[in-house]
């Protein structure tokens, strides 16, 4: 059962640890997101040479949207796995750390060996070496994700903590956004500095950011206490019995459906970027860090007004209202290029408009979660924080993969300048998902979650 006995608050510079770690996988996982389907499968104008065959599958389907969708049946294996593992160990350094300290740097390997095949030039052996090292990455980031998740209720011992380190978290992932996006102009400038070609300017960028990575993945390993600062007690819970309870959870499963269909429609966008950027207002790929930056810094502003909005009035209506507004940003990309607007300033209107929902669904969804897993675990008297972060993990990669690979079905209808049916169709799908993701999500009770 959890314990009652009293643990310390985690002090602000154990809070900037914790968060840093953050920034360390979400430059992994963004690189990923923004940067592999723009390498594997680039537009003519791009530089960079096709690795893959772009030979389709009943219509629509690609080698890489096979392999993307692959990577993920082994996560449904592997992250209730090591959540369970993580939830019941008795490790004397915690239930989490040891976990963390295995993932960090494998992660970060394994993420660089992705954008590394052995042929530079269309073949299928590339299409082996990016399914293994693709598999590898995922299962070494598990080991790290899912413990680190579900140290955020077992650190923040009240709503307002958890609110605050899940502020301080959706920031740091918000710079690994922007440090993922700048990938094509750092390759651009490292081709010019060091005379590289395309190609090699981008792995080398690659394989910079990936080191950085597992050093930030890595602070939170070494400088957090677990045993002082949490008050988790292992579960006695067997693996299927304790997914079953997870998924019994009334408002979690509302919780993970929207969280599932707005990530799928979020990543379309996210891995559209390149191209919005390149094809439909035919500018240059430095323009797309540009947009990503502006996007980040632009949400950061409305990050304190959403920590204080939520204190006082409460989650859901703010994440409600959020998943809508975004649905209608979404709306805006099929009309890229073809406004009566300058190409740059309608790049820059688009990620403006979107950085408000972006700020509130930064911040909330991780707090929300929070309040569900210590909601659950004052009333069933079992601690299972790691299966519920370990699930909503599950469902965000699904849905992220679910994205790539959606958005990589659309390309196969067009994805260059003159043929860009694909790259347009992606904002109406997203349109969609967002606004399925609101209308799910209305149905959640907040009353339920606060104790």
């Amino acid at each position: 059962m959890p314990t009652n006995a009293p643990v310390e608050s985690l002090p602000f510079s154990k809070q900037m640890a914790y968060a840093t770690g953050q920034l360390g996988w979400s430059i992994l996982v963004n690189i990923v997101g923004i940067n592999l389907v723009y390498f594997y499968l680039p537009p003519d104008t791009s530089g960079l040479p096709t690795l893959i065959t772009t030979a389709t599958f009943l219509v629509v389907l690609n080698a890489i949207t096979l392999i993307l969708a692959s990577g993920r049946l082994l996560d449904a294996f592997t992250d209730p796995w090591i959540a369970g593992l993580s939830d019941r160990s008795l490790n004397p350094r915690g239930r989490r750390i040891p976990f963390m300290a295995k993932g960090a740097f494998p992660a970060a390997v394994f993420l660089f060996l992705m954008f590394v095949p052995p042929v530079s030039e269309q073949s299928t052996v590339n299409i082996v070496w990016l399914a293994v090292f693709q598999a590898l990455f995922y299962v070494t980031l598990t080991f790290y994700l899912t413990p680190f998740f579900a140290l955020l209720p077992e650190l923040g011992h009240t709503p307002r903590e958890r609110l605050n380190l899940s502020t301080w978290i959706s920031i740091t992932f918000a710079l690994g956004l922007i440090l993922a996006g700048l990938v094509p102009g750092i390759a651009s400038a490292v081709e010019s500095a060091m005379g590289l070609s395309p190609l090699r300017a981008f792995q080398a960028t690659i394989g910079g950011l990936a080191a950085l990575a597992a050093a930030l993945m890595l602070v939170p390993v070494s400088t957090i206490d677990e045993k002082r600062y949490s008050r988790g007690v292992p579960s006695n819970v067997p693996l299927l019995d304790a997914v079953k309870a997870t998924f019994a959870n009334v408002e979690f499963r509302k919780f993970v459906t929207a969280d599932f269909v707005y990530f799928t429609g979020l990543t379309i966008v996210q891995t559209g970027i390149l191209f919005y950027v390149t094809v439909l207002l035919e500018q240059e790929e430095t323009l797309a860090s540009l947009l990503l930056t502006v996007l980040v810094l632009g949400s950061f502003l409305f990050y304190p007004l959403v920590n204080l909005i939520a204190k006082r009035t409460g989650k859901k209506g703010l994440m409600v209202a959020s998943f809508a507004w975004m649905s209608l940003v979404f709306a805006a990309v099929p009309t890229l290029g073809n406004l009566p607007l300058d190409a740059t300033a309608q790049g820059y209107a688009l990620v403006l408009l979107l950085s408000v929902p972006l700020a509130v669904l930064g911040v909330l969804p991780n707090a929300v979660l929070a309040d569900i897993a210590d909601a659950d675990a004052r009333k069933t008297g079992e601690a299972r924080e790691g299966m519920f972060f370990a699930s909503r993990t599950l469902m965000q990669k699904v849905g992220q993969t679910s994205g790539v690979v959606v958005f990589a079905m659309a390309t196969t209808l067009g994805r260059d300048v003159g043929d860009d049916l694909g790259i347009r169709l992606s904002g109406v799908i997203g349109f969609v998902l967002c606004l399925i993701a609101s209308v799910v999500f209305s149905r959640y009770d907040e009353r339920a979650t606060i104790g």
